[in-house]
């Protein structure tokens, strides 16, 4: 199905309420073009495009809730998925935590949409491909990738008057490069809203060089050590601890924000002065929809971390009202304030230290303290006097990002880093931390 513009989608989103018996409606309608090209063993292996429009519709009798999804548009469709979302209200028991469609919001638009990003069609794909194998060849290495690519359009609406419409365009792109013996080891990811900013070539020498550098590592005694840690490095063990500011979870005692004998830790400083973080869904360079998923609340910029103190706690709609609190829309991007330096220039500042391309495989190990487990992966480095000295074998590493957070001693400029083993867009610089706790070592390169 074509996807709709914003008066196709009113009309529709208008025509579902108008058919519903109910106490109130509830819809949104998601439509998206997703391509991809992914490649193993310097060959495509596949390539696609997938396209889907789908509308959710939910109702409530009282304090009873029914939903049904249907991607067929006519108004006998429309009919039928109504009255499955009424049938399935009507056998459905009161949802003790119910609360009522929101009244009108004011959603300002962000810049998730670029022309450029959803121009991309399969020569392009084939493309960063080809660029990206091609550059592997001429040095001997064998690469495998995946981009991919969207383009679409969320749309919400009630029976109390909310409507929004947006659309969206998105690209992702990951590359791991070895050598033919599987010795060395590189890899980057790249994220972007505009495909203007996107450069296939230049990432994908970034993987390449990683890969000849990694070679015949070193192993080094586990312990605490300076670590220099990319952007995508930070981002697997910080995101995890954005899902962790829930307020219910903090005032029920269930995280590392829950306060001894009761409440949470709104306003104590627990983290190094260095650290901001908000979020702003109207920042061009992670920009999200400007609601809140199937809440339908408004989003705004709000601080999360500033000068190292809690600045605020997500609240659902229900624990708001019950705690007399006030409920915002779900953050979709984090930003954390950073410096000047590349990750090159914290480097040369470094008289010893391991740099970490890439942190994976990571584990909870305690909730209350967030502490974390996990390994180092395609390429981790030795420094010595401000120059990598030699390629290391990877580590386990047992961490907190509160601790990490507390040990910083520079921060790098902020990138993009997204994707589907992160929590959310992010905008995040590199960190030099002290005191980072290796546990083992690894074998894997």
């Amino acid at each position: 199905m074509k996807m709709l513009n914003q008066e196709e989608a009113k009309r529709i989103c208008d025509k579902v309420m108008s058919l519903s018996k109910a106490d109130e409606c509830r819809v949104q309608i998601s439509g998206s073009r997703n391509g991809n090209i992914r490649y193993a063993r310097n060959a495509v292996s596949t390539a696609g495009l997938a396209e889907n429009t789908q509308l959710t519709v939910s109702v409530a009798f009282g304090k009873k809730q029914g939903t049904a999804s249907i991607n067929e548009f006519d108004d006998k469709a429309l009919e039928r998925v109504v009255r499955r979302a009424e049938d399935v209200a009507r056998l459905a028991p009161d949802n003790p935590e119910f609360q009522p469609a929101i009244k009108k919001q004011d959603y300002k638009p962000s810049t998730t949409f670029s022309d450029a990003t959803a121009a991309i069609d399969p020569e392009y794909r084939a493309e960063v491909a080809a660029l990206s194998i091609n550059s592997a060849r001429k040095q001997g290495l064998v690469a495998a990738g995946f981009f991919s690519d969207t383009n679409g359009f969320e749309t919400v609406a009630n029976s109390n008057g909310v409507f929004g419409y947006q659309t969206l365009s998105n690209l992702g792109f990951t590359v791991t490069t070895r050598t033919e013996d599987g010795r060395g080891s590189g890899w980057v990811t790249r994220s972007a809203n505009d495909a203007r900013k996107f450069d296939a070539r230049e990432a994908s020498e970034i993987a390449i060089e990683k890969a000849l550098k990694s070679v015949d590592a070193k192993a080094l005694e586990p312990g605490r050590y300076t670590v220099i840690l990319e952007p995508a490095a930070t981002s697997e063990i910080i995101g995890r601890m954005f899902g962790a500011f829930d307020a219910r979870q903090a005032d029920e005692g269930r995280s590392f924000l829950s306060k001894k004998g009761g409440g949470n830790r709104l306003g104590e400083k627990l983290f190094d002065e260095q650290v901001n973080i908000w979020a702003d869904p109207w920042n061009p360079d992670v920009p999200v929809l400007p609601w809140d998923g199937a809440a339908m609340l408004a989003r705004e910029r709000a601080d999360v971390i500033k000068g190292g103190k809690i600045a605020s706690l997500d609240y659902t709609r229900y624990w708001a009202e019950k705690q007399g609190q006030r409920a915002t829309g779900r953050h979709g991007n984090m930003i954390m304030s950073g410096g000047t330096k590349s990750t090159e220039e914290l480097i040369a500042s470094t008289k010893k230290g391991i740099l970490v391309t890439r942190t994976w495989y990571i584990r909870m190990v305690d909730p209350q303290s967030l502490l974390l487990t996990g390994l180092t992966r395609d390429g981790t480095f030795y420094i010595e006097n401000g120059k990598i000295k030699h390629p290391v074998k990877n580590f386990r590493f047992n961490e907190s990002p509160v601790s990490m957070l507390n040990n910083i001693d520079e921060l790098g400029k902020p990138v993009v880093i997204g994707g589907d083993e992160v929590r959310y867009q992010m905008l995040i610089p590199a960190m030099k931390v002290r005191d980072f706790n290796f546990t083992s070592l690894s074998d894997a390169v």
